[in-house]
């Protein structure tokens, strides 16, 4: 029987490896440290022991001043988001004011309550600085301390490289974070006209329409409407992902589009989009996430998150039994991702026994993390599918969203 931690959900054993990780982690700088912060990031929202190590692990870092350690970009986001008592503290730590890599700690404070933080948040929002001048009022709006008046003004100062900035470390959070005052709308505007990436330009629509302006989506909808006929198409897809709740496009995009619709950049090509159609059960991407499949063995990241699709909408028995094999297999780096897809599928038991012994005994921490999210929900202590898009980021990319 698996043995968990008075008062946590995660198995002790795995608390205890994590823990240590932690620990020899801030002595020495070690080279996993971002997949062990992705670990940490996905598993920190079910457990408070983790984030009370987090909490530790990020005061003495903070203290060192190593604000662009994984661990600390990790350790930050994971506590404030959790709402620990010791959160302000680490932000207050980390709030310089002037140093531009300070965006991570400016986003943790915008899910952040305490007075201390209100003075050092408006003194970064007078800062020399555009995008932490930006990154810091953002976050006294989203702590009710500002209505972000003086946004719109700052917005025309800021530069694509540190827009960019903004997108990764600041408002990719926010899209999951408070909802933001319907004042920032016209600053949100400014940066999206000057937005020529139709990802990040749609990342900037939904964090003002989850604010409450309704422009972002009439915009959209007029250029799907009466725009070039080259990009209606992609402004239809950008509807369908600012409305919500509405059907999917029944039109087949290009993977050329499906980039552009990444708040990544273009040459990275990353399909998030594509999986983002794939789990509302858009129908016409069948083909688009067969094409991420390079035969039966399920040779990467892509391939299982389609296996995914095209087993549970699909019909394809062929890649549910693929995933079964490969949640069994020897490849630490797919076997908890395959584990998880397989639960999302509907095979849980063959998921929950595959991810059991994984969860303690793999040497990759990306297996520990899925294994163990497929324990959790197994136990029902985790709602949802296991496999979504914000745990696929933390684990794969350690700090970030």
């Amino acid at each position: 029987m698996t043995k968990v931690e008075r008062g946590d959900a995660i198995d002790a054993g795995v608390l205890g490896r994590l823990g240590r990780e932690v620990a020899s982690a801030v002595r020495r700088r070690p080279a996993n440290e971002e997949r062990l912060a992705g670990a940490l990031r996905a598993l920190a929202p079910v457990s408070p022991k983790l984030r009370a190590i987090l909490l530790d692990a990020s005061v003495a870092l903070a203290r060192r001043k190593s604000f662009d350690r994984p661990l600390f970009l990790a350790g930050v986001r994971a506590v404030a988001e959790g709402g620990e008592e010791g959160a302000a503290a680490v932000c207050e730590l980390a709030i310089t004011g002037e140093d531009p890599s300070g965006l991570a700690a400016l986003s943790a404070a915008a899910f952040v309550q305490g007075r201390a933080l209100g003075p050092l948040l408006s003194r970064s929002a007078a800062s020399r600085h555009p995008q932490v001048a930006f990154a810091a009022e953002l976050a006294r709006v989203a702590r009710g301390d500002s209505r972000g008046v003086t946004l719109t003004a700052i917005a025309p100062k800021i530069k694509e490289a540190s827009r960019i900035s903004l997108c990764e470390e600041v408002l990719v959070p926010l899209v999951h974070g408070p909802k933001l005052s319907p004042e920032v709308g016209p600053a949100l505007a400014v940066l999206r006209d000057a937005e020529r990436h139709l990802g990040r330009w749609l990342l900037l629509a939904e964090v003002a329409h989850r604010a409450g302006d309704p422009a972002p989506l009439a915009d959209a909808r007029e250029k799907a409407a009466s725009g070039p006929g080259s990009a209606r198409l992609a402004w239809t897809f950008v509807s369908w992902a600012l409305a919500g709740d509405a059907a999917p496009p029944t039109a087949r995009p290009t993977l050329d589009l499906i980039a552009r619709l990444s708040d990544r950049p273009s040459a990275s090509r990353d399909m998030t989009f594509l999986f983002r159609l794939a789990a509302a059960r858009a129908m016409a991407v069948k083909p688009l996430l067969e094409g991420q499949l390079r035969g039966a063995a399920l040779a990467d990241e892509q391939a299982v998150r389609a296996a995914l699709y095209l087993a549970r909408d699909h019909g394809r028995a062929d890649l549910r039994e693929a995933l079964a094999v490969l949640a069994q297999s020897k490849r630490e780096g797919l076997r908890g991702l395959a584990a998880a897809a397989l639960f999302d599928v509907g095979d849980k038991d063959a998921a929950r026994d595959a991810a059991g012994i994984a969860a303690t005994s793999a040497r990759s921490l990306s297996c520990v993390a899925w294994s163990t999210l497929v324990g959790l929900a197994a136990a029902g202590k985790l709602a949802g599918p296991v496999v979504t898009e914000r745990r696929l980021r933390w684990v794969r990319d350690g700090a970030l969203a």
